[in-house]
């Protein structure tokens, strides 16, 4: 079936070439789709539904095109007469668009035995289970810079199929951080990694993306290990991301410091997503992903209530 598919695809595309973490990963992929739509299927009790037929389909305004957005949306009478170009956008579109990246860099593949699974399995499951309980409730999902918004009833397959499809890319290389693109005004966004990131990167990819009005939700992964910081003795630590390695004596006495400097870390981001209107959550991979996933469709509520938007 779907599944079945989705893991012939990721061993024909990806291959030796492309690395065993990509190839590990093509092979999880079928098994996350599957616990993606079992967490939005279970959740779709308390979604509240608002497909109403003719709301919102009138034209709202005409906007610039942005690089990686699909050219269907292209007014070209409009572009013409100057020399810029222009999407002509529906209220109902703006309102109903929500933007979904997943950090899919080699530190989310980070599992300490403490955890019940990898960062990156828990983001991409959120990221699914997502986009499902968004589609089902009547929004318009899409990837920035990868997929234009849609709204299928097979949304998941197909945000899956796309990743699989981007790694087959030559040179493909995860991106530690989303696209440094201004979304639509009236969208909304689901940004979902470990944000470790430095802090100034962070900033500017989140002003970047809500610089034209975009709404947006920050999720932060986190692997329990990464949070308390255990160690004793002598350590050595390795980057996921590079060749840097760092050897420790008596690494217990670091730790209070660590603790300290994520803090200051995670309040950074906060202060900038709050200068934005955006918000922050916390999630531990020794948690269920239930938990984040009724934070992230709280959080979806909220937008609606305040501002019918989302």
């Amino acid at each position: 079936m779907a599944q079945a598919r989705l893991l012939a695809d990721a061993q024909r595309w990806i291959g030796p070439r492309h690395g065993r973490g990509a190839l590990d990963l093509a092979g999880r992929l079928p098994n996350l789709v599957v616990s993606a739509r079992e967490i939005a299927g279970s959740m779709m009790q308390g979604v509240h539904g608002r497909r109403r037929a003719g709301t919102g389909e009138s034209f709202w305004q005409f906007r610039p095109f942005v690089s990686g957005e699909a050219a269907v949306g292209i007014d070209w009478r409009r572009s013409a007469r100057d020399d810029r170009t222009y999407i002509r956008e529906r209220e109902w579109e703006a309102a109903h668009t929500v933007w979904i990246w997943v950090d899919r860099s080699p530190s989310m593949a980070y599992m300490s035995d403490l955890a019940s699974q990898p960062k990156l399995d828990r983001a991409l499951v959120l990221g699914l289970a997502a986009a499902d309980l968004l589609v089902r409730g009547g929004e318009r999902v899409g990837i920035p810079g990868l997929v234009r918004p849609m709204a299928r009833r097979t949304i998941v397959d197909h945000l899956a199929e796309s990743m699989l499809f981007e790694m087959r890319r030559s040179g493909y290389v995860p991106a530690e951080l989303p696209p440094a693109l201004p979304l639509p005004p009236r969208s909304r966004a689901l940004f979902i990694g470990d944000w470790l990131s430095d802090v100034d990167d962070v900033t500017r990819a989140i002003a970047a993306a809500a610089s034209a009005g975009a709404g947006g939700h920050l999720v932060m992964i986190s692997d329990p290990i990464e949070e308390t910081f255990p160690f004793t003795g002598h350590v050595e630590l390795t980057d996921s991301d590079g060749p840097t390695r760092m050897r420790i004596g008596e690494a217990q006495q670091l730790r209070a410091d660590y603790v300290k400097r994520l803090a200051a870390h995670r309040e950074a981001i906060r202060q900038t997503c709050r200068l934005h209107g955006w918000t922050v959550a916390i999630h531990r991979t020794d948690r269920p992903a239930s938990e984040a996933m009724l934070t992230i469709a709280g959080a979806f509520e909220a937008d609606r209530r305040n501002g019918g938007q989302v």
